[in-house]
């Protein structure tokens, strides 16, 4: 387990600015413990100091996973967000939707969100910028990319899609072996 190289904090900070904006530091100055982000075999781990100080005592071989996954760098170098770090994501969300309870098992299979199945979103959500999903009773479904901005969503056909599915909540029983 290692630190994050300039480049890949770089990438890891980019990624998670789409959802969380500049509550990014936020995350790693929390009020309770200072946390920070380590790296090992290709995957993100978000720990607080005191696990990653008690973790160093055991063997590279034998430490299976410490701390929250956030995801994992691919081969060409890109960042995919897991959905283990859904629960710190949506405590500093800057756009979130709410979908209607009808779709959230369509979203928790894996669909993209239309409009039809949209409840209400956050003002001035961007394009392309990444949202939490929500359902209406405040539960964190997962998260994706805004197909549509707040005033464009206004307009479009009950058909055309408002989210697109990145991860959801449903993936820790689809992919319990990757996870």
């Amino acid at each position: 387990m290692r630190p994050l190289t300039e480049e890949e904090t770089k990438t890891l900070f980019t990624k998670l600015a789409e959802f969380i904006g500049k509550n990014i530091e936020q995350l790693i100055n929390r009020t309770d413990e200072r946390h920070c982000f380590r790296l090992m075999k290709d995957r993100v781990y978000y720990v607080s100091e005191s696990a990653m100080k008690a973790s160093a005592s055991i063997s590279r071989d034998n430490l299976l996973s410490v701390g929250t996954c956030f995801g994992r760098f691919s081969k060409s170098g890109k960042f995919r967000l897991h959905i283990t770090a859904l629960d710190h994501l949506s405590q500093y969300a800057v756009n979130k939707v709410w979908v209607k309870a009808n779709t959230e098992m369509q979203f928790l299979y894996g669909n993209n969100i239309t409009k039809a199945g949209l409840a209400r979103i956050t003002e001035n959500t961007p394009q392309y910028g990444g949202v939490i999903v929500y359902s209406m009773s405040d539960i964190p479904l997962g998260f994706g990319v805004a197909a549509q901005s707040t005033l464009s969503t206004a307009n479009v056909d009950s058909t055309a899609n408002v989210v697109l599915h990145q991860a959801d909540i449903g993936e820790y029983l689809r992919l319990e072996d990757d996870l």
